[in-house]
């Protein structure tokens, strides 16, 4: 049976993101998964393909995710307590100041 081009588009599609081994193993598995079902249309094909696709896809490793989070790392505006949060002694004539400029 022959797959129509409008099935093989997506079939392609699919494979493209793969490794050049999983690709070409995962174009025989989808040739093969799609000749089975009689009726064939473009979102039966999806169903069938996309479960296919992710057990071909090995994805590739994160090395960003040993070093830890990069959030936190060590700044002045990190390092100085929030704005507003204590009001200490030493700050209160500067803040008052401030606002009488206003």
């Amino acid at each position: 049976m022959s797959i129509p081009d409008e099935i093989d588009e997506p079939i392609l599609q699919l494979g493209a993101s793969l490794a050049p081994p999983q690709h070409h193993a995962f174009i025989a598995a989808a040739r093969t998964a799609l000749a089975g079902i009689p009726c064939i249309g473009p979102g039966s094909a999806y169903r069938v393909l996309a479960p296919l696709q992710r057990r071909f896809f090995d994805p590739p490793s994160d090395a960003r995710a040993i070093a830890g989070p990069h959030h936190n790392r060590g700044n002045k505006l990190y390092a100085l307590p929030a704005i507003g949060a204590v009001v200490e002694p030493e700050n209160l004539a500067r803040r008052r100041a401030l606002w009488a400029r206003r």
